[in-house]
């Protein structure tokens, strides 16, 4: 498993029928800490989507085999939550709207300027970040609506609300160590013992792992390896 850090790879899939673009496209990706994953054709974007949690899908809107917004329709059914970046030589005002509204969240002309691909990438992966349901941890995520964690290996773990918020809680800010009063006061307003907090720890430990909360002994708890 990946350790959730600011340097842990972040995934992001390609799907660009265009070899000798999306050879050029994939290292510049990379550059910028993307663990990337290429598809030449719409079924292998759709296997590989569906197969592990990306935090960004770069799908060109002409494939062999499957549109690309017949790929992203698909994905949104299976309530695939990435966020999604469409590459098009069909700029004209009618496909974009087409797109946004089919579940796009950006939308970008060929041919286009490298920084601003780029750029868009990085906005979206921030909105991911900061939106308020999905949350990135290691090589998954906590999804806030199924209140469950996405693992690296595509399966999902569920959690109990008290047990989702206090892991919520560590993740948000993977840096920041908490006392047991503050994830009390924060997680269990209703209860007064800290002794809740370590309860709760342990359900998490034994549902993904010692490793998932750390203690630091003298101060309290920081959130682990995934």
């Amino acid at each position: 498993m990946i350790e959730p850090s600011a340097d842990a790879p972040r995934r992001l899939l390609l799907v660009e029928d265009d070899v000798e673009l999306a050879a050029l496209l994939e290292p510049l990706i990379a550059a910028e800490g993307y663990a990337v994953d290429l598809a030449h054709d719409g079924q292998r974007g759709l296997h590989l989507a569906l197969g592990r949690p990306y935090r960004v899908l770069v799908i060109d809107r002409r494939l062999p085999d499957m549109d690309g917004l017949d790929l992203l329709a698909r994905l949104r059914r299976r309530s695939v939550a990435a966020r999604v970046l469409i590459l098009t030589a069909l700029g004209a005002h009618p496909e974009r709207v087409r797109g946004l509204d089919g579940g796009a969240d950006d939308y970008l002309g060929k041919p286009f300027d490298l920084d601003e691909l780029l750029a868009r990438i990085r906005a979206l992966d921030r909105r991911l970040a900061d939106g308020a349901d999905l949350l990135p941890l290691g090589a998954g995520y906590l999804d806030r609506q199924a209140h469950d964690v996405a693992l690296g290996d595509g399966s999902r773990v569920p959690l109990s609300p008290r047990e989702f918020e206090l892991l919520f809680t560590l993740a948000v800010r993977p840096r920041a160590v908490y006392t047991r009063a503050q994830l009390r006061a924060r997680v269990f307003p209703d209860t007064a013992a800290e002794s809740v907090v370590d309860t709760y720890v342990y359900y998490l430990r034994r549902k993904l792992g010692r490793q998932i909360v750390r203690t630091v002994y003298g101060l309290g708890y920081r959130i682990g390896p995934l």
